[in-house]
């Protein structure tokens, strides 16, 4: 025999049962977006060195055993990085074309005209953004590869771009740091005494760039005023890592220094022992180890807050091409078309690949795929067969 329920008691029940289910909807929808932050970081390389800090590692695992799944031809060299977004590989060539590719089929989905390509692109909010040699910096549409706007310059551009919130910032060899709202205006410049060879990195409200005038420049992003200067052992041309309040960069004359850019001053430099050479290429840097290239034809693992080298390891060229970090591995490209794979911890080489040619720009790593261009404008995209 059934019992009716009391109406203001079976109210009171319909109330929390309506609560509970807006709790679990809150929840759920608070899951999916943490669920949606994390999958940007994981399929996404958006920038030269993957993030805004531009430290070269990658969010997303590889594989145990990478291999190739497709390969494309441009008609020139590739000297930049790719940039990965939303299953969209966008890369340029020196042929003048940026490219953009599926990255599962590597079928080409479009390209656009910017004229000779060395730098990296740089994707944000459904658009792309590229300089090009002749000094023109492009903003194309993400999905159709049309032209949304341009900036010109007075000197090549081999620098990527890197986001602030709504504004962007590249580097030019007129010696200038260029600030651009979203739509192509600019809001600021910064003046050094060199050419701009890298990416500016991006922490905490504040914008660094290292250059040919052998400073570091640490500039208020909002109004690029510059709120500190330190003077680094030699002119450089790779873009600086920063980790916490420190930032890591090497120089033309043979050393690696690392920047307390909070108190303004070196904190460690490094020369290697044996025919220190020349840095060119960018570092990774993980919370323990900073991961440089010389042309001395070494990858240097560096203790990141003491400068002691831990491990070395030789390949049969020079390391213009910046590393990439991914799980317990090192990705290294060489000048000897190898690229290299590196256990972190003991710098011993797990496996090497051989692609067509010199390898100058470094790889990017998202959704499980490894994509890099070589000198013959090759674009391989490596990751594990079905």
């Amino acid at each position: 025999m059934e019992v009716a329920m009391p109406v203001k008691q079976c109210c009171v029940l319909c109330g929390l049962g309506i609560s509970m289910l807006v709790l679990m909807l809150v929840q759920s929808f608070s899951l999916r977006a943490d669920r949606t932050a994390d999958d940007s970081a994981l399929h996404d390389w958006p920038v030269f060195r993957g993030n805004a800090e531009q430290t070269g590692v990658a969010a997303a695992a590889l594989p145990d055993k990478i291999e190739l799944l497709w390969k494309k031809s441009t008609k020139d060299s590739i000297e930049g990085a790719p940039a990965i977004s939303s299953g969209v590989v966008y890369i340029g060539s020196f042929d003048e074309y940026l490219y953009a590719f599926d990255l599962g089929s590597g079928k080409e989905k479009w390209r656009y005209k910017a004229g000779p390509i060395k730098a990296s692109p740089a994707v944000r909010a459904g658009r792309v953004y590229v300089g090009n040699a002749d000094g023109v910096f492009h903003c194309v549409d993400a999905t159709k590869g049309e032209k949304c706007w341009s900036f010109e310059t007075d000197g090549e551009i081999t620098s990527g771009a890197n986001f602030a919130g709504d504004l962007l910032l590249f580097g030019s060899h007129d010696e200038t740091l260029y600030c651009l709202t979203k739509d192509g205006k600019e809001k600021w410049r910064f003046k050094t005494q060199g050419p701009v060879y890298g990416s500016a990195a991006v922490v905490g409200g504040k914008t660094f760039v290292a250059g040919c005038d052998s400073k570091l420049h640490v500039l208020d992003v909002a109004t690029g005023q510059e709120e500190c200067c330190v003077d680094l052992g030699g002119q450089t041309g790779a873009t600086g890592a920063v980790f916490g309040e420190y930032l890591y960069v090497g120089t033309m004359t043979n050393q690696f220094d690392a920047i307390n850019w909070k108190q303004g001053r070196l904190a460690w430099t490094f020369q290697a022992s044996e025919r220190p050479q020349p840095f060119y290429a960018s570092a990774a840097v993980t919370d323990r180890l900073v991961l440089a290239g010389s042309r001395d034809r070494r990858l240097h693992a560096l203790d990141r807050r003491t400068g002691k080298e831990v491990w070395s390891f030789a390949t049969e060229g020079k390391v213009d091409a910046s590393p990439v970090v991914a799980g317990t591995r090192v990705f290294a490209p060489s000048l000897d078309g190898n690229l290299y794979i590196i256990d972190l911890d003991s710098g011993k080489q797990l496996d090497k690949i051989t692609l067509d040619a010199p390898i100058l720009g470094s790889p990017a790593v998202a959704a499980g795929r490894l994509v890099l261009g070589t000198t013959k404008g090759t674009v391989y995209c490596f990751g594990a067969k079905k």
